[in-house]
């Protein structure tokens, strides 16, 4: 006897909501290391190394995976140069299927004190080209990111100086407890949300 069997292939469900696409916006190129300018690669660097992942190079950039609270995180350094940054970040979300809300920008804020942070979900690119490149790319402003204070120590006339500027000795004492906590928020807002994040992150 002989029986007829049929099947349907499954559909593979990827599930995106847990992946998070984190970039940090800076220049490549040794005459950019330090700069003020260059802050979210200074927090990428730390995370990666401290997760002891690798960075791949990859379109449009560097990337580095790292895994936290169940939680993928996709660390992109752009190589597009901080004016077309939003060549990568779109990219990237397209590939991997992310939405705006699982992105956050690291980003160099000199309207902000030194060392304070501010996430938010939306806003304005407050004059950022790097921002301003991202809206572009995405259609509007209406993606979440994690602006960090470099304060306005600077004369009139002086502030691309200041901001492709590098550390100064005080400022670098300081430094590595900015970064840290970035870090922190970041890997909040991938485990607890935005508002949870705002709430904890933004008081100081």
């Amino acid at each position: 006897m002989s029986g007829f069997f049929s099947w349907r292939r499954k559909k593979t469900i990827i599930d995106t909501s847990m992946k998070y696409l984190v970039v940090g916006l800076g220049n490549i190129g040794e005459k950019y290391d330090n700069t003020r300018h260059n802050i979210g690669f200074e927090v990428l660097d730390f995370m990666a190394e401290e997760a002891n992942t690798s960075w791949k190079n990859v379109s449009h950039g560097s990337m580095a995976t790292l895994k936290h609270k169940g939680r993928t995180l996709l660390l992109l350094k752009p190589n597009t140069y901080m004016n077309l940054s939003g060549k990568a970040v779109r990219h990237w979300l397209v590939k991997e299927k992310i939405k705006n809300e699982n992105l956050l920008i690291i980003v160099d804020d000199l309207n902000i004190d030194l060392g304070k942070l501010r996430l938010r979900g939306k806003g304005s690119d407050g004059g950022h080209n790097g921002l301003k490149s991202i809206a572009q790319e995405l259609g509007g402003q209406n993606y979440p990111r994690l602006r960090v204070g470099i304060g306005d120590n600077f004369s009139k006339g002086k502030q691309v100086n200041f901001v492709l500027g590098e550390w100064t000795k005080k400022e670098k004492e300081v430094l590595p407890e900015i970064i840290k906590r970035c870090s922190e928020a970041t890997k909040s807002f991938a485990s607890i949300g935005l508002k949870y994040t705002m709430d904890q992150f933004n008081k100081s």
